[in-house]
C-alpha cells in the first residue's frame, strides 16, 4: 500500500511541476506584434484570408475602395468625442492617412470595402470593473473586405480625449494592412 502512495505522491509532484514549468517557458515568450506601431497602444489583428489579401491590396493602392464610417459614442458618461471628431473629419484624416500608399489610379469594378467605426470608451459603464479599461479614451474598429469576405480586421485604441492621436492610430492600420503582402 504504501508503495502505491509514493507514486500516487510522485506523479501529483510531476504533474504540477510540468505545469508549472510550462507557464514559465510559455511566460516568458513576448508575444510581438508583427508592426512596430501596433506596440504603442492595445491593438489587435486578424488575419482572415491570406488568399485575397494580394488583390485587396492591389484594390487598396490603385483608389479601388470605399469607405464606410460611424462612430460611438458613449452613452453612461457625456459624450465629448463629437467635440472634436465627426465622421466626415475621421474619413478626411483616414484618406491623408492612405496617401501615401496610392499608387496610379486604375479603374477597376471591383472595390476593397474599408468598414470602420471610431468608439468612444465610456469609462461610466458598470460592466467595465478593472482601472485598466478606463485608461484608454477609446478604440478605432476597422475591417477590409472583399466580395463580401473579411481579409484583415484590427482594433487599436486611442489614448487622448481630445482625438488628436487617432490619425497616428490610423497610419498604423494602413501600415498594418499593407503590410499583408510581406507575410507569407
Amino acid at each position: 500500500m504504501n508503495k502505491f502512495y509514493y507514486i500516487l505522491l510522485t506523479a501529483f509532484v510531476l504533474f504540477f511541476g510540468y505545469g508549472i514549468i510550462t507557464k514559465k517557458s510559455n511566460d516568458s515568450i513576448k508575444k510581438e506584434k508583427r508592426v512596430p506601431c501596433q506596440e504603442k497602444t492595445t491593438t489587435f489583428e486578424k488575419i482572415s484570408n491570406k488568399n485575397l489579401a494580394t488583390v485587396a491590396i492591389k484594390l487598396f493602392e490603385s483608389g479601388n475602395f470605399t469607405i464606410k464610417s460611424r462612430i460611438e459614442q458613449s452613452i453612461y458618461m457625456q459624450s465629448k468625442i463629437l467635440n472634436y471628431l465627426d465622421s466626415k473629419k475621421a474619413d478626411e484624416i483616414l484618406l491623408e492617412q492612405i496617401k501615401p500608399y496610392q499608387k496610379e489610379q486604375v479603374s477597376n469594378n471591383k472595390k476593397l470595402l474599408i468598414d470602420y467605426y471610431i468608439l468612444e470608451n465610456d469609462k461610466e459603464d458598470k460592466g467595465k470593473k478593472s482601472p485598466k479599461s478606463k485608461i484608454f479614451a477609446g478604440y478605432l474598429v476597422f475591417e477590409f473586405i472583399l466580395d463580401d469576405k473579411l481579409i484583415y480586421k484590427m482594433q487599436s485604441d486611442y489614448m487622448k480625449m481630445d482625438t488628436s492621436d487617432i490619425p497616428e492610430r490610423m497610419a498604423c492600420v494602413i501600415k498594418s494592412f499593407i503590410t499583408l503582402k510581406e507575410t507569407k
